[in-house]
């Protein structure tokens, strides 16, 4: 990803130096024009919710955070005592994280990753990154090849059931193509516009047959107030 084209590590890297940045827009075909405020990809330990610090903590040995943004569960993580990479696809997040005292902050696609891991941490809805639904089999094809023998992979997502719920609590899904959870994004940081990319927002039973049908177990171990989940999911 070129520099010109990376709104989310321009994002990262204003605020890391300035202390604030600008609107980071956030696009899709599905809402209206949204922002994500950059604030919250530099929350301490203690700001987290409860879903992210329950990962952290559970985290153990060698340990792999997969889109690490601007480098806060890594920078938690290395204050606790792990041996943590971060790895990111944005070369701006991977410059601030390094200038931010991350240990190991490497420019590196997860899908093509070589290296071995104890924990792999896909947090803030980071098992979206997968796309769609048909995609999860290389999610735990990713895991045959990277996970150690007894390592866990620690992932959050939302179940967007809840857009679906009448005012009596019924939800009703709708009648259409593919599946309800997977989106489209597109970034905006000034003026610099990213590509569009797809997103995956997976309901814990989904996840749950699509781990079994690739040999994997899960286990839902926190739950979030808004249908959002973190699993932990492990080999058979």
């Amino acid at each position: 990803m070129k520099e010109s084209h990376d709104p989310m590590g321009q994002a990262i890297a204003d605020y890391f130096k300035y202390g604030k940045a600008e609107t980071l827009r956030v696009f899709s075909p599905m809402f209206d024009e949204d922002e994500l405020p950059v604030a919250t990809l530099f929350r301490s330990f203690e700001e987290m919710p409860l879903i992210e610090q329950t990962a952290l903590k559970m985290a153990t040995g060698h340990t792999l955070d997969v889109g690490a943004g601007s480098g806060c569960h890594t920078l938690a993580l290395q204050q606790m005592g792990l041996d943590v990479t971060a790895i990111d696809i944005s070369p701006l997040s991977v410059k601030t994280m390094q200038e931010r005292g991350v240990k190991r902050a490497l420019l590196q696609d997860f899908f093509t990753f070589e290296e071995q891991f104890d924990t792999v941490l896909l947090l803030m809805n980071g098992a979206g990154m997968v796309g769609t639904v048909e995609r999860l089999p290389l999610l735990f094809q990713t895991l045959d090849r990277i996970l150690k023998p007894g390592g866990q992979l620690l992932c959050d997502s939302s179940d967007l059931c809840y857009l679906f719920e009448d005012e009596d609590g019924i939800i009703e899904l709708p009648d259409m193509d593919g599946y309800y959870g997977e989106l489209v994004y597109q970034l905006q940081y000034k003026n610099i516009k990213g590509e569009p990319f797809p997103w995956l927002y997976v309901d814990a039973d989904t996840l749950s047959e699509q781990a079994a049908a690739c040999g994997y177990l899960m286990e839902i171990v926190a739950q979030g107030e808004h249908y959002d989940y973190l699993a932990k999911i492990t080999k058979k």
